[in-house]
């Protein structure tokens, strides 16, 4: 008897090219322009100058979420930095991209998170928002 889940004529591997990251140091020669992820955010402009980052709030698969501060007034937000080293796929920064421009275009509502800023250094993306306090939803 055979295997019925078997393909029946042997194994054979399909391996995906490697593509480079293009946010690796190793991937731009000295002097290359960088690719930026955001399109229109405050590239170049630091965002410790605005804001101050806590404590850690939560991990994810990209980036980890801070507790943030506005130096300014004192409010208290949610800063998620996404790591550009875990970019490595076109796909994951077009990812990026659309949920900026999502959270950019969603009405004022109590019941929908605000996106407060954006910024963009040489290492990640960030993402300043409303800070929704009480715990994570799947607890409850």
């Amino acid at each position: 008897m055979g295997n019925c889940c078997g393909s029946g004529g042997g194994s054979k591997t399909v391996r995906r090219e490697r593509r480079p990251n293009p946010f690796s140091q190793d991937f731009n020669p000295a002097g290359a322009p960088r690719v930026s992820v955001l399109k229109g955010a405050a590239v170049g402009r630091n965002i410790h100058d605005k804001y101050v980052l806590g404590r850690e709030l939560g991990r994810g698969e990209f980036g980890i979420t801070y507790l943030c501060t506005d130096k300014e007034t004192e409010e208290m937000l949610a800063c998620k930095s996404i790591s550009k080293r875990k970019l490595r796929t076109a796909i994951d920064i077009e990812d990026v991209r659309r949920e900026v421009a999502i959270m950019n275009n969603l009405p004022q509502h109590p019941n929908i998170v605000t996106l407060k800023a954006t910024y963009e250094d040489e290492h990640a993306v960030h993402l300043v928002m409303e800070l929704c306090e009480g715990g994570e939803l799947f607890d409850r």
